[in-house]
């Protein structure tokens, strides 16, 4: 089926790793033109470049989404290259470490805050006036299974409630910018682990602790309690996303959709 991606502007926020990384690399299956927005311009440049070579677009903007003056000039150097934005992408997230919430330092849930739910405000606000304009667009959240899932929450309650944010503010907007053809809906990932280390970037929670404390013993563990008896990989979340921004997709919105092996069901 054609997706009718080809030519469309795609922004991905923390596109350098795992769940971005692929997503990345599924719209430059589309043919798109990709903006990887990121701070990591190591990982960054790779996926990029890989991206490139199955067929799409891509360059690579240094982007802080946690920092409004530099969302709005990866916008705007978007605008210069590509003219248009059709798609963003918000997928980049995460936390510091693993702790629970009488133990955690405020300053770590301070920056949970900037990163999980005002870098979403901030790409999504910047990218409107176009949408707006010409009246298109699709904006796709990455949230976590976590919101919907207290088992899945422990030890990170902030980001817990984040992300449930990141899902009431998908369905109001989807409310709101309906008028003008914009669609916004949630990919909620379960447990998505890496198809390879190196497919991770220096500042990923792989890479500062993740692969250390779940080794892989543990996560194939986990899969014992779902239905799909298996671990989630970047692609499935690849899928559903591109599935969101395609051509056919224009009357879904507001819509939350679990990617989880049936973990929350």
């Amino acid at each position: 089926m054609d997706t009718g991606l080809r030519g469309k502007t795609v922004i991905v926020t923390g596109a350098s790793s795992n769940i971005g990384r692929g997503i990345l690399l599924a719209f430059a299956e589309e043919g798109a033109q990709l903006v990887a927005a990121q701070r990591d311009v190591v990982a960054g440049g790779k996926a990029v470049e890989e991206a490139n070579r199955l067929g799409g677009e891509a360059i690579l903007v240094k982007t802080d989404v946690t920092d409004n003056a530099s969302v709005e000039a990866m916008v705007a150097e978007t605008m210069d290259r590509f003219g248009k934005i059709d798609v963003l992408v918000n997928n980049a997230g995460g936390i510091p470490g693993e702790a629970k919430f009488i133990n955690k330092k405020r300053e770590d849930w301070q920056k949970e805050i900037d990163l999980n739910y005002w870098g979403v405000i901030n790409c999504t606000r910047a990218v409107l006036d176009d949408m707006v304009e010409r009246k298109s667009g699709r904006i796709i959240n990455i949230s976590s299974g976590s919101a919907v899932n207290g088992a899945g929450a422990v030890n990170h309650a902030v980001y817990a409630g984040l992300k449930s944010g990141v899902n009431g503010l998908t369905r109001a907007l989807a409310w709101e910018l309906g008028r003008y053809n914009i669609t916004v809906n949630v990919v909620s990932p379960g447990w998505i682990v890496p198809d390879d280390k190196e497919h991770t970037s220096e500042g990923s929670f792989w890479q500062k602790w993740g692969f250390d404390y779940y080794p892989d013993d543990k996560l194939e563990a986990f899969t014992n309690y779902w239905p799909i008896k298996r671990l989630g990989r970047p692609r499935d979340i690849a899928h559903a996303v591109v599935s969101f921004a395609a051509e056919g997709a224009g009357f879904i919105t507001g819509q939350i959709l679990e990617v989880d092996g049936g973990a929350a069901s």
